[in-house]
């Protein structure tokens, strides 16, 4: 039996991905979802001058905004269609996930199986639709006071007409985004969502490898600091690959059966907890948090007196959290723990594990069923989620802080290598896994022809 899985296994290659019809249309799929995203990021709010949008994004570059920008594949300095991405979907998710922590009505819902999470997407999409639409009107009404206070018409024809009109689009944008989203993950390829994270950033890698080169081609950006940020790179990629990956393996132990020799053998397994649960989940739910006020008072202090009591209020707040502060940093770093060890919290229940094992007959050796299994579980998972904040916070915060301080462009720092190389290495292990199904099912059906022709 062994052999066999260890064949299937190395049969795993391309030559088996013509055989498999159904996942060539997944990737096919997935492929061309993704293009009518990109297609998307291109088409402009109605009302907008896409050439006077040019040069307000140059005035604007630098700023936090650049993250936001970066998340939604550029869309957001073209003022196109999906500029607000998928970061209202988000920022809802985690109101409604901490919501249904918190609060016994939801808490109810989301134990009710498939309908109560249904009824908890809905409220999602309701927060989302909210959200769109406060962040679309501050973007709107911030695009006109911010073009008229540098000098250029990016609004054709300003007024509320026009702000309606772009919070209509924006919310449309987004929501369809969403929809496009959750075909990919039930006909496509890995989670719809987070690849359309991954194409947005990936998107912004060519004009990002153009610029750095040209800085060191013009003196702008020493040779030096063009090394150690290639170093930095390949550094954290081979990082991210190594955590990404390990597990504390516990032993699993199963009460001895008898087997077809008349003979008592013991069964065991082993429950895998991964380093990081959490996976890209809490940089970007600490994003998100901090992209909402700061996207809503960096577009609101165009259109406020900064000599004013609320015009100073807003101008300080976008100085200390601005890209590189120290503030900024900190409420990154203390975002990021923070998700980690609730998300974790979410996605893994140490109570339920434990009675689904003494349901089965399975213990871990040295540990009592139930209550003690229990605290066991919670126990280890604490630790290694200790280990794994630390990660986090390490990858994302240390080089966007040294990014920040050398003055090359953000999008490229540890929060994005972290979302391209998770997205990517799990959609490579669905592929693995429609692969292998794929030759399991071909095994059976050989099987199955071969017992037909010897009772024939």
């Amino acid at each position: 039996m062994a052999s066999r899985a260890d064949n299937i296994a190395s049969n795993l290659s391309l030559a088996n991905f013509s055989k498999a019809t159904e996942l060539r249309q997944r990737i096919w799929f997935t492929i061309g979802a993704l293009i009518v995203f990109r297609f998307l990021s291109f088409i402009p709010l109605p009302g907008v001058n896409p050439l006077a949008l040019q040069d307000l994004a140059e005035l604007g570059r630098g700023g936090i905004l650049d993250l936001f920008n970066t998340f939604s594949g550029g869309s957001l300095e073209r003022m196109s269609l999906i500029a607000l991405g998928v970061m209202p979907y988000i920022t809802a998710s985690i109101v409604v996930q901490m919501a249904s922590a918190l609060h016994p009505t939801l808490a109810a819902l989301k134990k009710e199986g498939a309908s109560g999470r249904q009824k908890l997407n809905q409220y999602t999409r309701y927060g989302t639709v909210f959200l769109c639409a406060i962040q679309g009107w501050f973007l709107a009404s911030g695009l006109e006071s911010f073009g008229a206070q540098s000098g250029i018409q990016a609004v054709v024809d300003p007024g509320y007409m026009f702000r309606v009109g772009a919070v209509i689009s924006l919310v449309g944008g987004t929501m369809f985004l969403l929809w496009l989203g959750e075909q990919i993950t039930s006909r496509g390829i890995g989670n719809g969502v987070s690849l359309i994270i991954m194409a947005g950033i990936v998107a912004q890698f060519p004009t990002f490898t153009a610029n750095l080169f040209e800085g060191g081609r013009t003196g702008s950006i020493a040779p030096s600091i063009i090394i150690f940020f290639i170093v930095m790179v390949v550094g954290l990629i081979v990082l991210i690959s190594f955590v990404e990956r390990a597990q504390r393996r516990l032993l699993i132990q199963y009460p001895k059966r008898a087997t077809q020799r008349g003979m008592m053998q013991a069964d065991s397994s082993h429950l895998p907890l991964k380093l990081n649960t959490a996976g890209v989940i809490p940089p970007i739910f600490a994003s998100s948090l901090l992209l909402l006020p700061l996207t809503i008072t960096q577009f609101a202090g165009n259109s406020v007196d900064t000599d004013s009591g609320v015009g100073g209020v807003i101008v300080t707040l976008n100085q200390y959290l601005a890209h590189g502060q120290p503030l900024y940093m900190l409420l990154y770093g203390i975002g990021i723990v923070f998700f980690c060890f609730f998300y974790t919290a979410v996605v893994f229940n140490p109570e339920e594990t434990a009675e689904n094992l003494k349901k089965n007959g399975g213990f871990i050796p040295g540990i009592r069923p139930g209550k003690r299994t229990s605290d066991y579980l919670d126990y280890v998972l604490t630790r290694i989620t200790v280990v794994g904040a630390i990660y986090l916070t390490f990858v994302c915060v240390v080089p966007e802080y040294m990014i920040a301080q050398t003055g090359i462009p953000l999008f490229l720092g540890g929060t994005s290598l972290l979302i391209v190389v998770n997205v990517t290495v799990d959609t490579i292990s669905q592929v693995q896994s429609h692969l292998l199904a794929h030759q399991y099912g071909d095994l059976i059906k050989k099987a199955k022809l071969k017992g037909r022709s010897r009772k024939g």
